[in-house]
């Protein structure tokens, strides 16, 4: 099976980019939580070994691979909230942080490989979907990582604050215990109001209520 390579970051050098940037976002399909976004700029020189897709990788290897590209590489992370995917929808909230962890880097990029199939609104010109990205590039692969790691951290964090949920497990994302805790303990402020399981149990509440 194929690794995440460089030959989308070294053509757009050769075509005269010097500052590649790989974003990736995590966070579409849950109930509950923000989205997250990631922007990094490898040093083509101190890549840290072991780059691949987040979903391939293991939680203990993303998180020691997000410690090393702290060190290795620019990076960046902004989220959208889940009042702004409620009122944007989730795709242009993803897009939203996907804008932000670009602005974010200490210096602007002037290429972005961006994965999926759609481009932000107001994204700099040098700018290119790639899909499936996070298995084809390494700057969209490391991106994945540090979304990832970020926002699982950030969702054991609310766990706390909000036991039963399974958060700590599940992300958010809608598994059976969490959709079973969503019925037995009610909607959090951090779930998702216009996700239809969500939407579901406001209005039989309303509906019951007197």
């Amino acid at each position: 099976m194929s690794q995440p390579n460089l030959s989308l970051e070294r053509a757009a050098l050769r075509a005269g980019a010097t500052r590649v940037t790989g974003v990736d976002e995590v966070g579409r399909g849950p109930l509950a939580g923000p989205v997250v976004a990631a922007a990094v700029v490898l040093d083509l020189r101190n890549i840290p070994k072991g780059l691949n897709d987040s979903k391939k990788l293991t939680a203990r290897r993303r998180e020691a691979l997000t410690a090393a590209l702290m060190d290795a590489a620019e990076v960046s992370i902004a989220h959208a909230s889940v009042a702004e995917i409620d009122r944007l929808n989730i795709l242009r909230a993803s897009h939203l942080a996907m804008t932000r962890a670009i602005a974010a880097l200490p210096g602007p990029p002037d290429h972005v490989l961006i994965d999926g199939n759609m481009l932000p609104e107001g994204i700099i010109p040098a700018a290119q979907c790639v899909v499936r990205g996070d298995a084809l590039s390494l700057s969209i692969a490391a991106a994945s990582i540090v979304a990832k790691t970020w926002r699982d951290a950030h969702m054991r964090d609310l766990a706390q604050q909000f036991p039963g949920y399974g958060w700590e497990t599940n992300a958010g994302y809608p598994s059976k215990s969490h959709r079973q805790a969503l019925q037995n303990l009610g909607v959090t402020p951090h779930h998702r109001r216009s996700f239809k399981p969500v939407h579901n149990i406001l209005y039989q509440e309303k509906s019951i209520s007197p």
